[in-house]
């Protein structure tokens, strides 16, 4: 590809940087314009308590960028990436005082659960040994002929269920169904719904192949790496630049965009066809998230102890709790008793905080732009499996859907997924043309394109290589 090729992208998030890196790699010209101060994203790490806490803005735990089959092509370690695995992936209490724990060996994980082991091991087998070849095809577009087509119609069969029908199906224990449901809640569907059990089967695999790690220093570590990594291929990254539309960009070959359909509306409005802007006004987003970050003076004082093994805990009770409090937010309502998404970093990483002192990060889900305070809801789910915990709190950040969007606009109303992915927009995100636009120089390279949420760079990388593909012809 001639270097005298330019390329932009807008928007400097794990995606942007991903699909910059790409085009970089294949010689084009690249700049990256960023709105923010720093680049990231969601992939953010802040002071957003007190001088010396260190938080992340939006993912901390990420095991599909460890998992992605992008990313670990890239020499990443050597941008200062490390990645820390507590010694289980995932903390699953419940009102007994005990939890329900999800082992990063799988081994270790069957015999944790017990009569469910066997199940356990027949769900997760298939996926852990063919994790390679399933995640290339799994993390990107809907094939039409898969590479596998045995492997992913096993996994296929399974993933559409609703995850209360697989989870009823395969476990007879109702601890490693409350551990399941938790998992299949990362979806922000019903767990009535189709699709749901998808997200499950992912990161319960993903946990026995790379873990849930977190990087050392914060999500921002990953960002610095992909950044880092793109100014040595030669790529510029410019923050504080807003772009309000595309003709304020300089002379390009091509575009891509790391932001939703709303966005690309108001960026390229005169250069879309009126039907496909019609399309992207039709694209749905999903639940947003309340979210708390804190500064502690001690760890969590969780009445399960082995809590402390793991860098998540999800806080929900029961496979029915879970359930009924996601179908709450998927009808519009808050959750009398919300699921809550909890990560203890300094547990393992003891950067992020002052000596002796700690963070926490907790979210749950509500509707898409709820102005609904849910925080005493939220920490009652906390003090309910570990009593005490408010008196450990020397700071909090609180954020509602608006102030997440504030300071990240690709998060309309708090929807941290780009979209909702239900099976309406499973096959074809946002339009049936997928990365393309009606405009053969505008990609879109968001988390609104296939495979969707999460920080693996995969949507970047595949709307970066379908634009290379149409620069050579």
């Amino acid at each position: 590809m001639s270097a005298r090729r330019k390329a932009i992208v807008v928007g400097a998030g794990p995606n942007g940087l991903a699909a910059a890196i790409v085009l970089a790699q294949a010689g084009l010209e690249v700049e990256v314009f960023e709105a923010e101060a720093q680049a990231g994203g969601c992939a953010r790490t802040m002071e957003l308590t007190q001088p010396g806490f260190h938080h992340d803005l939006g993912s901390a735990v990420h095991p599909f960028a460890a998992a992605s089959p992008f990313f670990r092509s890239l020499p990443l370690s050597g941008h200062g990436l490390e990645w820390i695995n507590s010694p289980a992936a995932l903390a699953h209490p419940l009102d007994d005082g005990t939890a329900v724990m999800l082992e990063r060996d799988l081994d270790n994980a069957v015999s944790a659960f017990g009569r469910d082991g066997v199940a356990w091991r027949n769900l997760m087998v298939p996926i852990v040994e063919h994790w390679e070849e399933l995640a290339a095809e799994v993390l990107g577009p809907v094939p039409l002929f898969p590479r596998h087509p045995f492997l992913m119609a096993r996994f296929g069969l399974r993933a559409i269920m609703p995850s209360t029908t697989l989870a009823n199906r395969l476990f007879r224990s109702e601890r490693t169904k409350a551990l399941f449901a938790g998992i299949a809640a990362h979806s922000f569907l019903s767990l009535d719904e189709a699709m749901s059990s998808a997200f499950a089967i992912l990161l319960g695999a993903a946990a026995h192949v790379v873990g849930w790690p977190i990087p050392r220093g914060g999500a921002q570590s990953i960002t610095r790496a992909l950044s880092d990594l793109l100014t040595q291929l030669g790529g510029r990254i410019t923050t504080s630049q807003r772009i309000e539309s595309m003709a304020a960009l300089p002379a390009h070959d091509v575009v891509l965009c790391d932001i939703t359909p709303r966005q690309l509306l108001r960026l390229a409005n005169d250069q879309l066809t009126e039907r496909f802007k019609r399309l992207l006004r039709a694209y749905r987003y999903g639940p947003g998230v309340f979210k708390v970050d804190y500064a502690l003076n001690t760890p969590i004082p969780w009445r399960a102890e082995e809590c402390v093994r793991a860098a998540t805990v999800h806080l929900g009770g029961t496979m029915e709790e879970v359930a009924a409090s996601e179908k709450a937010v998927r009808s519009g309502e808050h959750a009398e008793r919300p699921f809550v998404l909890l990560s203890q970093p300094t547990l393992f990483d003891s950067t992020r905080a002052p000596e002796g002192k700690h963070i926490a990060w907790a979210y749950c889900h509500v509707p898409n732009g709820s102005e609904f305070d849910l925080l005493p809801r939220l920490e009652a789910q906390i003090e309910r499996f570990a009593p005490g915990f408010r008196d450990c709190v020397l700071a909090r950040r609180v954020f509602t859907p608006a102030g997440l969007q504030q300071i990240n606009e690709n998060l309309i109303g708090g929807d941290i997924a780009g979209g909702v992915l239900d099976i309406k927009q499973f096959l074809w995100r946002p339009t049936s043309r997928v990365y393309g636009t009606s405009s053969r120089k505008i990609y879109l390279c968001s988390s609104s394109t296939p495979p969707g949420a999460g920080v693996h760079g995969m949507c970047g990388y595949h709307a970066a290589k379908l634009a290379l593909s149409r620069l050579k012809t």
